[in-house]
This record gives structure tokens, sequence and C-alpha cells, in this order.
């Protein structure tokens, strides 16, 4: 048998998976991970983003990658063109499986597949209906969710707070959850190389606490903000970092002049490489509202950061207050600064959290356990 011959055949066997997926941030450090430690002998991987993803990030990572205009927000006429944009291409790649990352992307390719022959996983990396949204787009959504689990083979819970949520709200029955902690792709973290302090204009010798994500509502930015303010009262040599971007960005920059911040805290903007910023974090904070997950804390932890995180969904399960990191309640900007000030006076403590996040990350939520997880289970809804 001839080596063409032989490809053939192991291409035929290939399990081919067409992922769809519309917000970047972590959905998209989420999508590299998952795909760079994928088995390729065994699994094809086809990528389907927003205009919000660089396609180039993803070459050598999966097999192809298309680009679909998603409107973030509903909008009926620009939904149904995203349906029908998917639905070509469903047809040109004939997937065994389709995989829909977050609620917006489960929705459009839900409605792109319907009659097709494949199966349908479904991971919404934190429900929509969690958000801090009004009652009435709450029940919309939890509704939405109803309507499109039958058409749904298997929903990928990140955390097992997105899986509780799931059974009070009566998402779907129990047999279609499973739960399949993120991962991170701890070679690209050991790659990193940290940035430079003086390009930043960061004296060496100062603390630097950072906080990676994007500038939206739920990662609040403005508590962060507020935070640095009260931490640059007890610590005046201390400098702010906000790596990331985000539509709230304008309103944030605002808020550093207000609070007299303008020479100690920078916004980065999006980087390709927030590990590398993360690594000259001497206290890393993520105070989100609410979290599926939060892929930023392990990111943190496995730099050896230690972490300040708010007291919410994923993030209590990743965090065991004191022990690998500190817990805060949420939109509480002093309790935030508190813990952040107790870290940086007292090197045991830092030391501490610093050693069990490491292993914390290497124990629970490294990238290959994820990869090895979802492959078991696109060989189980195939069965």
């Amino acid at each position: 048998m001839d080596i063409s011959s032989e490809d053939e055949i192991v291409s035929a066997e290939r399990i081919r998976v067409l992922h769809v997926a519309e917000p970047a941030g972590g959905v998209d450090r989420y999508l590299r991970t998952l795909f760079r430690y994928t088995d390729n002998v065994r699994i094809e991987n086809i990528l389907v983003c927003s205009q919000h993803y660089a396609p180039g990030d993803y070459e050598g990572l999966c097999d192809a990658v298309e680009n679909v205009d998603m409107a973030h927000e509903i909008s009926p006429a620009d939904d149904m063109r995203s349906v029908a944009a998917i639905r070509k291409l469903i047809h040109k790649y004939s997937p065994d499986i389709v995989y829909a990352h977050s609620s917006k992307s489960g929705a459009l390719l839900r409605m792109a597949d319907m009659g097709i022959s494949n199966k349908v996983i479904y991971n919404p990396h934190g429900w929509a209906f969690e958000m801090d949204v009004p009652d009435k787009k709450k029940k919309m959504y939890r509704q939405i969710e109803r309507m499109q689990t039958p058409f749904t083979d298997r929903v990928i819970c990140i955390s097992r707070s997105e899986r509780r949520a799931a059974l009070r709200e009566k998402i779907c029955t129990e047999y279609k959850l499973s739960v399949v902690w993120n991962g991170i792709d701890t070679d690209e973290v050991k790659k990193a190389v940290p940035v430079s302090r003086e390009a930043l204009g960061i004296p060496e010798d100062i603390p630097v606490i950072g906080m990676a994500g994007r500038i939206v509502e739920q990662k609040a930015p403005d508590v962060f903000t507020r935070a640095c303010a009260l931490i640059k009262r007890k610590i005046p040599s201390a400098y702010f970092l906000i790596v990331g971007g985000g539509r709230l960005r304008p309103q944030i920059s605002d808020m550093i002049i207000r609070l007299g911040l303008t020479d100690c805290c920078q916004i980065t903007g999006w980087v390709d490489n927030p590990y590398s910023y993360m690594k000259i974090f001497d206290v890393g904070v993520l105070l989100s509202r609410w979290e599926g997950f939060g892929l930023a804390v392990p990111e943190m932890m496995y730099c050896g950061v230690p972490v300040v995180s708010s007291s919410v969904g994923g993030l209590r399960e990743i965090i065991a207050d004191g022990r690998n990191g500190l817990l805060v309640p949420p939109d509480d900007p002093e309790k935030a600064a508190d813990a952040v000030i107790r870290i940086l006076d007292d090197q045991a403590l830092m030391d501490h959290l610093r050693t069990n996040g490491r292993r914390t990350v290497l124990r629970r939520y490294d990238g290959r356990r994820m990869a090895e997880e979802m492959e078991e289970i696109y060989g189980e809804v195939l069965c």
C-alpha cells in the first residue's frame, strides 16, 4: 500500500469537528489551547469564527479557519445572515460534530444545523442568564436555552457551578451535562518572556498589581480601578496594569484620570501574549461580577502570581480562600484593596499562594487534560 493510500485511510477515520465561536477573549484562548493539545491523528478541527478573531493565530493549530460576521447583540436581520453563512459552511465541511462556543454562537449554530445529520455539542462558557442584566432579559435567555436543548446532544459546563445553574433553571436533563474544567496552555505560558518594565515605564523595584481581561461590565474594571486608588493611598509606590481592551476602555480611562492615577496606571489594549504581562505582576486581580470559570485566574497562578478574586461562579471552585488565593465579595473595592495590601505586606503569604496556585493548575487545569476529556466526549456522542 502506498503512502497516499495510508493517508486517505487515516483522514477518513478522523472525527471532524466544526467549532463556531463569536466572542474573543477567553473563548479564543480556550480554543487555541484545545486545538494545540488535541490528538490530530484522531480529530480534525475546523474553526468558524467571528470578525473579532485573527485567523493567523490558528495557523498550524487547526485544519481550516473560516470567518463569518456575527453581531454580539441580538439583531434578527444580521443573525439570519450569520445563520445562512454558517449553514453553508456546515454543508461544505460535512462535520461529524458541530461544537458551539458561547450563548450567541450556540443559538446561531443550532439554528443553522437544523435538519442536518450530525451531533451537536454546546459550551456556553458562562450562562447568559447568570449575567447582571434585567430580569426580563434573564427570562428571555433562559427560554432560548430551554428551547434549543432538544437540538443538542451534549452541553459542556466549564465548572460545577455552571452545571448547578443549568439544573436549577431546568435548562436540560442531567444526562446531557458534562463538566470539563477549562485548561490553560502551560507550554505557551512557559515560553512567554516577561515584558520589559523599562519599556512600560515601570521602575524595577516597585510592586505591580495587574488585571488581565476584557474591559467590559462582567470583569468589573471599574471596581479594580477604584481598588487601585485605595491601594495607592497605602502603598504610594504601587503601579497598576490593565491588560486587555473592550468597549468600556474610554470610561475606565476617564476614571483613571478622575482618581489621580494617570502616572501609575496604564491600559495596554489587546495584546498577543497576555502571559508576558502577567509575569511581571506582583499580585493579579480578577473582580468579575459573574464568571462561568475565569480563565485568567489559573493563567496568573501558573505564572507564579498570587491572586485576589471575587467570590462568584466558577472562581469559587478554582480558589480555596487563603490556600491558593484570596476571595473577596463582588463589587467591593475596599475588600479587594485590603486583600492586595495584605499579600504585599506578607512575604510568607505571597510565597504560600504562589506555590499552591501553581500546584492547583498542574492538578486540575492543564490543557492536556481538557483536550483528552473532550476527545472522550466526542467518542461518546458518536456512539
